[in-house]
């Protein structure tokens, strides 16, 4: 059994956060690596190799051009609610080329649902979530890495966001309110406790690991 499959154990384990479900925060700087980490967890959560993994609910699908971070308002309605209550979200996923908001997309109230994105640990979101974990890279190494793999063509919107997230993040944290911080290794991943990790009787990382 790898780390990341014990570490997924471990998730499976925590009591439900919102409704019958767990709900599993990955946060973190725009091109700090969450998207990749969450489709790796999503599949060791499941327990499976091929195949389907647990929901994951991608904050891009929620933000637009225009409210890169005023999206809980939609969060709450058309997730967080319905989950809350043991029904099938259904969210309307924002086209980012076409510039508006898609046909509702499901997303299932399983077991363990992951959210990732920049300000998946919001202070509103908070109370509805089984654990919160932050992709421990610096800000300006994780938006080169976005800049390098969008080109030249985004430039001007990286520049936009780069200011958007740094207001967000003075404004309303994540880091100081996780329970993991997740660091890319060159083979996976290495689990650090994070700062509100001994702030909960269900801790993530325990002696034992």
């Amino acid at each position: 059994m790898s780390d990341l499959d014990r570490r997924a154990r471990a998730l499976r384990a925590l009591p439900p956060s919102c409704g019958p479900v767990r709900l599993i925060a990955v946060d973190g700087h725009a091109g700090s690596g969450k998207s990749t980490f969450a489709a790796r967890l999503s599949a060791a959560v499941s327990g499976t190799i091929d195949g389907d993994g647990v929901p994951v609910l991608h904050l891009d699908d929620l933000a637009s051009h225009e409210e890169l971070f005023s999206w809980t308002d939609r969060m709450l309605a058309e997730v967080i609610e319905p989950l809350s209550n043991g029904r099938t979200a259904h969210f309307h996923p924002y086209d980012w080329n076409l510039r508006r908001f898609g046909p509702p997309r499901p997303l299932e109230a399983a077991p363990v649902v992951l959210i990732e994105g920049v300000g998946a640990g919001r202070r509103v979101l908070r109370p509805y979530l089984a654990g919160l974990l932050w992709m421990e890279r610096e800000a300006e190494e994780s938006w080169q890495r976005g800049r390098n793999r969008d080109g030249s063509e985004l430039s001007a919107f990286w520049d936009d966001w780069t200011v958007a997230e740094t207001r967000h993040f003075a404004a309303d944290p994540s880091r100081p309110f996780a329970d993991a911080l997740i660091r890319e290794c060159h083979e996976g991943y290495e689990w650090l406790p994070g700062p509100a990790e001994t702030a909960r009787p269900n801790r993530f990382i325990t002696q034992g690991d």
